[in-house]
């Protein structure tokens, strides 16, 4: 087992409403990413992902509230930390993120190096103008951007250079972890390409030691990340390996989110579309029982009925079901 450079363990955040209402939109989350790896995590809009992102490093502005749970980054627990403690010694350096609509993160009245040097004399105030140049200049032409890319705004830059410089000035510190939350998510397909090839390099190289991958889309998980979880309602219902998310999900939440996306992957294209019925709970006022009971056709009353879901491991994967492995496959193989 590697050294782990994330460590979560039952971490609860919620927002609080202006009537004083708790909406625990992650609820009990827990997750290890070891160095090298990468995890992914999937699930339809208003599941908790971004939340999760932003609560992963310490982005507690209200509405936003930490409730419970720890936070690690390469051993360091930083959920007892102050928010500029966070800011001065770990957003960056420790750990950095590239946000949704990335491309519009960028102050149009600034060129590009001054977004570079603010973030390196952030945690290295005596870096000199030449020093930061020179580190941007060799990371940018690790991720296939030229030179001139420095000197320009971001207005003259298209939308895929927008989104790989945002990438490149995210990583100029070579963060232990990365937390990309869907950053190919307004490109095309041969500008995803791209993008998942260069975080694939900074990888490699070892520029980030780790990384999480967030986005709705399955099937390009499949092509980024070792593993997989899937988030529904504020928690994780299922985590396996990247392939046997994609061509064996169990839990009936992840099948029917995979059931509801078109996969050009051979043993996957051939099967037919189906859609989820019905819509995520209020977390105003959340289930008593499995928070995914009121749409699965396989439900039992117990379901509605009980606390959360049982959490089995079974082969390597973790699911939350009343129904165990064996269970869910006859229900599936009666199906097919």
């Amino acid at each position: 087992m590697g050294k782990k450079m994330l460590d979560v363990d039952h971490l609860k955040t919620k927002y609080i409403t202006r009537s004083g209402e708790n909406i625990y939109a992650v609820d009990g989350v827990s997750l290890k990413i070891e160095e090298g790896k990468s995890l992914g995590i999937a699930g339809e809009s208003g599941c908790g992902k971004s939340t999760l992102a932003l609560s992963l490093m310490g982005y507690y502005f209200a509405p936003l509230h930490y409730q419970s749970g720890t936070i690690k980054v390469d051993g360091v627990n930083i959920s007892s930390m102050k928010p500029d403690e966070i800011r001065k010694k770990v957003l960056g350096s420790e750990i950095a993120y590239i946000p949704q609509a990335a491309m519009n993160a960028l102050n149009p009245t600034q060129k590009i190096i001054h977004f570079i040097e603010d973030v390196v004399r952030a945690h290295k105030p005596k870096t000199t103008k030449k020093e930061i140049y020179d580190l941007a200049r060799e990371r940018f032409e690790i991720l296939g951007l030229p030179e001139g890319v420095l000197k320009k705004h971001a207005v003259e830059l298209s939308g895929g250079m927008k989104q790989r410089t945002v990438i490149a000035i995210s990583t100029i510190l070579s963060p232990k972890v990365l937390i990309a939350d869907e950053p190919s998510s307004a490109l095309d397909v041969t500008s995803q390409k791209m993008v998942i090839k260069m975080l694939h390099n900074l990888m490699e190289k070892g520029l980030i030691k780790s990384m999480l991958f967030i986005t709705h889309e399955l099937p390009l998980l499949y092509n980024v990340t070792d593993e997989i979880m899937v988030m529904y309602a504020g928690q994780i219902v299922e985590q396996a390996s990247a392939r046997n998310m994609v061509f064996d999900p169990l839990q009936p939440y992840s099948k029917g989110l995979m059931g509801s996306i078109l996969v050009p992957e051979e043993g996957v294209r051939s099967g037919k579309l189906t859609a989820i019925s019905g819509t995520p709970p209020n977390l105003k006022h959340p289930p008593k029982g499995c928070r995914f009971a009121d749409r699965c056709k396989y439900a039992k009353p117990e379901c509605m009925l009980h606390g959360i879901a049982e959490t089995h491991m079974e082969n390597g994967r973790m699911f939350r079901c009343y129904l165990t492995e064996q269970e869910l496959r006859e229900v599936y193989a009666c199906e097919s």
